[in-house]
């Protein structure tokens, strides 16, 4: 089925994995019946295009035993927004790095209607928390940056908010779509974020801001679970207080397109009860910070990332939904994940969990690069989460390692659900695995992991296994330091490997 983004001057197409590529086989792009590109991909980008114009557009897979038609659509391109440029009256931004817009860009964002374009021109404009209503269509322009402050205090009062798999009240995030009730459905619409500009958090100075006033806020808290081993350091409560830089609650359509996403105080991309989150051709940053995650999906439903590049200082991307006890109460699984050509030059690759005890089931991977991460692709729980993980495919991908594992040791308070999880359903087909597993020191000091580069292992209970799982035409690249590759396989019902080589 052939999918599309379409703005007024830009079209992007999109379509599911069909098989693993040949040497000679492609996709041809035709308009109007006419090639007019080709790719490897599963997208294709047409861009400086006119508004209000119709394209006759089909994808066709050139495959060695014929041709086959991917989708054809006839697509329109959308009319040329009205502007409200933040930089004028009445709105007044002023983009010189100092001047705090926060009013002046939340008025803007406030008038925002459909058929209107919130304008941000170049400059740096710096704010505390913005509010994003239904309809929204934020362009920052290509030498613009939104720069949110470093003080803790321009992001008050807090909100409803969900971090690390608990609902709970957070600091304004520097852009808050929707409002969090998992009650509810889905309450905000069609929001719209591109342009080529940056959306720069707060960073290292909001996210130890954060903690450091949460820690004299919690003091005698703090004291009654000093030494409690469950918790993982003793910046671990105060900071889950912290905002994201964007959080997305109850949203039903969201874009995130040509946008540069930097330095959230801790998860940079978070949306909570959504579906329709689409993010495309950006470049997910953090550094400085602790649980600088790039795009984390929780609870939410048919959501895709493509064509994006990580350069962050936790997962890459990591799909959550909910902790033991309230993540199994509220029951709101995330289900339909799909991640293509997206690469990695730094993280920790691709997770699932910790916090999954809602469930999480269809994930679907393929044309990712993550050799440049430090960890691989992981399924991370513990008995007590409960829940699930089940129906992952990972093709045609490199990456360290892979991990389906029930040994997580992290984030481990919490009352047990009623049961352990179920992990099963797994596809994993010609992937490259490097082997080289490593960890770096908040210093960057690089310290490499004695680990296995297949790690599968389920749970004691019966039924509890890791079930049926197909590892088909993988290779393990012979590490450069001479190390050996090895497997752990414990607790698996119905495992298949089948063309598995070392090179």
């Amino acid at each position: 089925m052939l999918k599309y983004l379409v703005f007024e001057d830009e079209i992007t197409l999109y379509w599911d994995r069909i098989k693993t590529l040949t040497e000679n086989e492609k996709f041809i792009v035709l308009r109007d019946g006419k090639p007019i590109g080709e790719t490897k991909k599963t997208h294709f980008e047409m861009l400086g295009l006119t508004s209000e114009t119709t394209f006759d557009l089909q994808v066709v897979f050139k495959a060695e035993t014929g041709d086959v038609s991917v989708g054809k659509e006839k697509i329109v391109t959308k009319p040329t927004p009205t502007r409200l440029d933040v930089s004028k009256p009445p709105y007044n931004a002023v983009g010189d790095g100092v001047t705090i817009n926060t009013k002046a860009l939340q008025k803007a964002l406030d008038d925002a209607n459909e058929g209107v374009c919130v304008y941000v021109p170049a400059g740096v404009y710096l704010t505390g928390g913005l509010f994003v209503r239904s309809n929204t269509y934020l362009y920052i322009d290509k030498d613009a940056t939104i720069q949110g402050t470093g003080n803790y205090k321009d992001y008050e009062p807090k909100i409803k908010s969900r971090f690390e798999g608990i609902e709970r009240t957070c600091y304004q995030s520097l852009l808050n779509v929707g409002e969090l009730d998992h009650t509810k459905g889905y309450t905000t619409q069609n929001v719209v974020i591109r342009g080529g500009g940056k959306l720069i958090g707060g960073g290292k100075e909001l996210c130890f801001g954060i903690i450091e006033r949460e820690r004299e806020l919690l003091k005698e808290y703090l004291e009654t679970i000093k030494g409690n081993k469950e918790i993982e350091n003793s910046n671990t409560v105060p900071g889950r207080a912290r905002g994201r830089l964007i959080q997305a609650s109850n949203v039903d359509g969201l874009v995130l397109s040509d946008v540069y996403l930097s330095n959230g105080p801790s998860w940079n991309v978070h949306f909570i009860y959504s579906k329709n989150v689409i993010t495309s051709r950006c470049t997910i940053h953090s550094h400085g910070t602790t649980n600088g995650d790039g795009w984390d999906p929780d609870s939410s439903e048919d959501c895709t990332i493509f064509n994006t590049r990580f350069e962050t200082s936790d997962d890459c991307i990591a799909i959550k939904s909910g902790k033991n006890p309230e993540g199994n109460i509220i029951n709101r699984p995330t289900k339909n994940i799909k991640v293509f050509d997206c690469y990695a030059v730094h993280g920790h690759a691709l997770a699932m969990g910790s916090e999954m005890s809602g469930g999480i089931d269809g994930v679907t991977v393929w044309d990712v690069d993550m050799s440049g991460a430090c960890w691989g692709f992981s399924v991370k729980t513990i008995a007590k989460r409960g829940g699930y993980v089940k129906n992952v495919s990972i093709y045609d991908s490199i990456m360290s390692r892979v991990s389906f594992s029930s040994l997580y040791r992290c984030n481990l308070d919490g009352e047990p659900a009623p049961d352990v999880p179920f992990l099963g359903n797994y596809r994993i087909e010609n992937v490259t695995l490097t082997g080289e597993n490593y960890y770096i020191s908040p210093d960057g000091e690089k310290f490499d992991e004695d680990v296995a580069v297949i790690e599968l292992a389920g749970f004691d209970k019966p039924g509890h296994e890791i079930q049926n799982v197909s590892i088909v035409d993988c290779k393990i690249l012979k590490h450069p330091k001479g190390k050996l590759p090895r497997a752990e396989i414990l607790r698996v019902k119905n495992l298949e490997i089948k063309n598995l080589t070392v090179e």
